[in-house]
């Protein structure tokens, strides 16, 4: 490992979840239980786990309960990141960039549950990162084992760690899985002030500095009602989401 990462984190809370309507018309979808926590939670527990200090926890929709939510938390300090318009990943990210430090920094969506094995998957991330070499790497599992992902996946990774989609024809196989470290430089002069962290994730790979760690965990998308369902149903029987 080169390079210290940032003691704060970030926590992407800002999406609208259309896709989980009609649960998200009065309680945001970071909010959703699942195995009897909230999304958002799960999130922050592995931050806690980790021993990351502080998290920017961004907010737009229904923001009000979810900021109302963190003030539960003991374990880790909040700073809230209050949009006044939807800004994006990217533009989420930049609008927190201040918090940082100017160091590489935990990304993690609050959407996107996982459970990890004997070995924590963001202190994995953590050991593996090399900032002579990279400037983003992200939480990958493969696409075959990702529950509630679509088929085509996201990226090719080469034995080294090296990640790419350019010219990678569907299905592609790895998925991203809602955690990443990232570095500020990656989000000089955005192309908009609302922008996808796909952005950046080109930029990082049209340098050859786009890495990647694949999970040994489980993880489920929980992207629709039915997801959630299902997600639920699982951990309750005690199958889990393994494949």
């Amino acid at each position: 490992m080169t390079g210290a990462i940032s003691n704060t984190a970030m926590v992407l809370a800002a999406g609208l979840g259309t896709r989980m309507r009609p649960m998200t018309l009065t309680k945001p979808k970071p909010l959703q239980m699942v195995g009897g926590r909230t999304m958002l939670d799960h999130a922050l527990d592995r931050l806690v786990a980790a021993e990351i200090e502080r998290a920017v926890v961004n907010t737009f929709y229904l923001a009000e309960q979810i900021e109302e939510h963190l003030k539960t938390r003991k374990d880790i300090e909040i700073i809230i990141s209050r949009e006044t318009e939807l800004l994006d990943t990217g533009g989420g990210i930049v609008n927190a960039l201040p918090h940082f430090g100017g160091k590489p920094f935990f990304s993690l969506n609050a959407d996107l549950p996982w459970m990890d094995t004997r070995t924590p998957a963001l202190p994995r991330m953590r050991e593996r990162w090399d900032a002579d070499k990279m400037d983003a790497l992200l939480l990958l599992m493969r696409t075959d084992k990702a529950r509630g992902f679509e088929p085509h996946g996201d990226f090719a990774m080469a034995p080294d760690g090296r990640v790419w989609r350019k010219g990678v024809n569907p299905p592609r196989p790895y998925v991203w899985i809602s955690a990443q470290i990232l570095t500020p430089e990656l989000f000089v002069n955005p192309p908009t002030k609302k922008f996808s962290n796909n952005h950046v994730w080109d930029k990082a790979e049209a340098r050859g500095r786009l890495f990647g760690v694949e999970h040994d965990g489980t993880c489920f998308h929980v992207g629709t009602p039915q997801d959630w369902e299902v997600a639920n149903e699982l951990l309750i029987s005690g199958k889990g989401w393994g494949v």
